[in-house]
């Protein structure tokens, strides 16, 4: 499958990584680097809900393309929050329904080493994102 350079380059600095704690501390290295999130944005109507950890993702639509920018209160969140950005962010809605975040995020090597609530705040990310690119 062929992905956007952004997305790509993103699989390919993951697999420079060989093992998980060098891709954990990379993914907590990415939140590390997400712009400011805006206290005022910090709102329920932004909270995603279905995250043990505490989670905001606000978005914008613009010519056509959707950007989408958050933030979370646990670092390693925060990095999967970053990381979720990256491959949506600044799409199409027709082409963020048709990325198979999944399919990524196992090229990413994080799949198998989230634990459920992780995989499942990570679910609710995306499919927060589909549904308001869909809608």
């Amino acid at each position: 499958m062929t992905y956007p350079a952004n997305v790509q380059d993103m699989i390919d600095d993951f697999a420079f990584l060989d093992d998980w704690e060098d891709r954990y501390m990379h993914v907590i290295d990415l939140g590390k680097n997400l712009p400011p999130f805006p206290l005022d944005a910090k709102t329920d109507i932004n909270k995603v809900k279905g995250c043990a950890s505490q989670v905001w993702l606000a978005s914008t639509h613009e010519n056509g393309l959707w950007y989408f920018s958050g933030d979370s209160d646990a670092h390693i969140v925060k990095g999967l929050v970053a990381i979720v950005l990256q491959i949506f962010s600044g799409r199409t809605a027709a082409d963020i329904t048709a990325l198979d975040a999944n399919d990524i995020l196992s090229k990413l090597g994080l799949a198998e080493h989230l634990s459920a609530q992780r995989s499942n705040g990570l679910a609710a990310m995306i499919g927060r994102i589909k549904a308001e690119a869909a809608a």
